[in-house]
């Protein structure tokens, strides 16, 4: 089709125009910037505040497992060595227990309330914008190894047509229960979320599921929603996550049990919304397909994620159906190892690999095999797939880079505590919840943000007479919100992943915003009131 026939095909009729100035003039249609044009503008924008805000430091306590002897850094970066027991604790101001240290439940530096000390500045300057982009990179080297490994094992499976296979009959036996998969994929993310705060692993999803979706009639939004949001939601309302709820107990100085059923009642009503509203998009969308968000992307989407190939003319032998198996077991297999055995990003890499290597030896021999070039051409292809997905997740490291090199995040914090000090109960929590929703963009790590600010801003709640459980819940919720949108977090490697813009998912997203800040916001306002 030529180029004059294509624009007549996707443009409405109009009438002439009788002036000839008009025809050059179309106006352009506003395009909201890619994840990496908004990361690059963050990270400018982090370097300016390095400019704008003063510098400044809280002495950081932490356990050095060579001397066996608490090690404390102050703000100039002097550092001393003090006995590893409970009255050197009390004597920092520190409330918390000595073995919080020294059983390795706290490995990462705590901030020590009262020892704020303004710093001469330390301005970021332009050529460290990109120093930060190649050194959040080399930060995030475990799960970008993790993502490449996955996207080999992905292009060697698609490769073998196993996939199509049997994505294809898995869909025909969900026929007219099309929401019942987004309905168990959902709980299973709720389920990782608020145990074990599975969020990043969940990558590994979107490629075995994302087609098997797409085929059900839904779009790219039930997609994430049914991964990213639904964790999200499970993390959010955290009951036993170690990762932010147990950790952010620990630098609290209390139990991890301590208003454990405030956070069950948030984690049933919250289940009950998001699959409610996963529910009602998915029906919305199967019903006008032109109602999706995403509807002026779903072509390209179609193209690159729907199932390709005539199922039915795939020999789906025994060789192929063990591929299957081997692929799919990798998932259940890496929730376990998260679970139960303390697996990392590099062990859950080397499982995957594992599985690969299998893989491709099964892919490459017998008659109808592959062959040995075409398996690794397969592998290195998916993987270079998901390289943008995994600078995506370095460049939003560095910009926190910036922030922690340039000394201005504990400055925040700070200024975050003198806000909140002296007010009521009440307005106390809901502005303590606020102060986490924007720490959430400046530290995005659930476990980062809990022991610098919990040492910091828990000890508040005993001078207003509320139960210091209720800032870990105004933590939780405050930060969590933020982290559903924040570009610091992992959104925008998800949305890399599946190429859906930024604007589409907030749309989307942002009633669910507004829910856990106004849910949330009320729940914490009747703890204070029923507990204080």
């Amino acid at each position: 089709m030529s180029t004059e026939s294509a624009a007549t095909a996707v443009e409405p009729p109009t009438t002439q125009s009788t002036d000839s100035k008009d025809t050059g003039r179309r106006k352009r249609k506003f395009t909201f910037p890619g994840a990496f044009t908004i990361l690059f503008a963050l990270t400018i924008i982090a370097v300016i505040g390095t400019w704008l805000i003063p510098a400044g430091s809280y002495s950081k306590l932490e356990f050095n497992d060579e001397t066996q002897m608490l090690s404390v850094t102050a703000p100039d970066g002097t550092v001393t060595e003090q006995p590893a027991t409970q009255q050197t604790l009390d004597q920092l101001g520190v409330k918390i227990e000595i073995e919080k240290f020294t059983s390795g439940t706290l490995s990462k530096p705590v901030s020590i309330p009262g020892t704020y000390e303004q710093l001469p500045a330390n301005p970021a300057g332009i050529e460290d914008i990109p120093q930060t982009m190649v050194h959040g990179t080399i930060e995030a080297i475990d799960i970008i190894v993790f993502i490449l490994v996955l996207g080999g094992l992905i292009g060697v499976v698609n490769a073998t047509g196993a996939f199509t296979a049997g994505l294809t009959a898995l869909t025909k036996k969900t026929k007219g229960r099309e929401f019942a998969l987004v309905f168990i994929v959902s709980l299973i993310m709720l389920a990782g979320g608020t145990t074990c705060g599975l969020e990043e692993e969940a990558v590994a999803f979107y490629p075995i599921l994302v087609p098997v979706f797409l085929a059900l009639g839904y779009d790219s939004i039930i997609c994430v929603g049914a991964i990213f949001l639904a964790g999200s939601m499970g993390t959010t309302m955290s009951t036993i996550n170690p990762f932010s709820v147990v950790i952010a107990a620990n630098a609290a100085g209390i139990t991890f049990t301590d208003g454990i059923m405030w956070r069950i009642i948030g984690l049933i009503v919250g289940s009950i919304v998001v699959v409610g509203y996963l529910w009602w998009y998915g029906k919305k969308v199967q019903a006008n397909p032109a109602a999706s968000y995403t509807y002026e992307d779903h072509e390209s989407f179609n193209e690159r994620w729907a199932l390709k190939g005539d199922a039915s003319k795939v020999n789906f032998d025994w060789r192929k159906k063990v591929i299957l198996v081997l692929f799919v077991s990798a998932f259940p297999l890496m929730v376990w190892g998260v679970m139960a055995a303390g697996w990392w990003f590099p062990t859950m890499a080397a499982s995957f690999l594992t599985i690969a290597i299998i893989v491709m030896f099964l892919a490459g021999t017998g008659p109808e095999g592959l062959g040995e070039q075409k398996t690794v051409e397969a592998f290195t292809e998916g993987a270079s797939s998901l390289v943008g997905v995994s600078l995506i997740i370095g460049l939003a490291r560095g910009i926190n880079l910036v922030m922690e090199e340039g000394l201005i995040s504990d400055t925040m914090l700070y200024g975050a505590s003198n806000l909140v000090q002296g007010m009521s109960g009440p307005i106390f929590i809901i502005m303590m919840m606020l102060v986490f929703f924007v720490l959430g963009f400046v530290v995005p790590s659930s476990s980062g943000l809990a022991v610098l600010s919990m040492p910091i801003l828990a000890p508040l709640a005993d001078t207003v007479g509320i139960e210091r459980y209720t800032v870990v819940c105004a933590y939780q919720w405050g930060q969590y919100a933020m982290l559903y949108l924040a570009p610091t977090g992992l959104v925008m490697a998800t949305l890399q992943m599946l190429n859906m813009k930024y604007s589409h998912w907030l749309k989307f997203v942002w009633p669910m915003v507004v829910f856990v800040l106004v849910f949330g916001g009320i729940l914490l306002v009747a703890q204070v009131l029923l507990t204080s």
